[in-house]
């Protein structure tokens, strides 16, 4: 079974970041320290554990005292179409509403697009390409 959770030690926040790298930035030829950003201690990571494997991850940040963002939605291949993703965003939902947001806002890559708009995400428009091949969709959702 699969636990959905934020991170309680500091080897579950290794294991995410490793699993983000592995799957968002090295296939891309990308270093390690490119998985984070500046926003790392002003936002809440959840994870999903198989036993003690991290085998997904996501994080949620706030854009604005009302609209947050999701980014580095991220599980591993061998853990894919298990409902993983739809776990960790249903809690990134509550989370947000927890804390008193009322939107959602993502930069979702283009083989991920069908997953948000099953979610209830909108697409507000073309969003950038990473790496030269990566397409992105502006996304949103209103949280009730």
């Amino acid at each position: 079974m699969i636990d959905v959770r934020e991170p309680r030690n500091k080897k579950e926040i290794e294991c995410l970041y490793k699993l983000r790298w592995i799957i968002m930035r090295k296939p891309w030829n990308q270093p390690r320290g490119s998985e984070k950003d500046e926003l790392e201690d002003k936002s809440w990571n959840v994870i999903a554990l198989d036993g003690k494997k991290v085998v997904g991850t996501a994080r949620l940040h706030k854009k604005s005292e009302t609209a947050g963002q999701i980014r580095f939605m991220c599980v591993d291949e061998e853990y894919r179409k298990r409902g993983i993703g739809k776990k960790m965003i249903d809690y990134l939902h509550e989370k947000a509403k927890a804390i008193g947001l009322k939107k959602i806002v993502a930069d979702v890559r283009e083989s991920a697009k069908e997953f948000y708009l099953s979610k209830g995400y909108n697409i507000t428009g073309r969003g950038h390409t990473l790496f030269g091949e990566i397409k992105h969709f502006k996304m949103e959702r209103e949280l009730t």
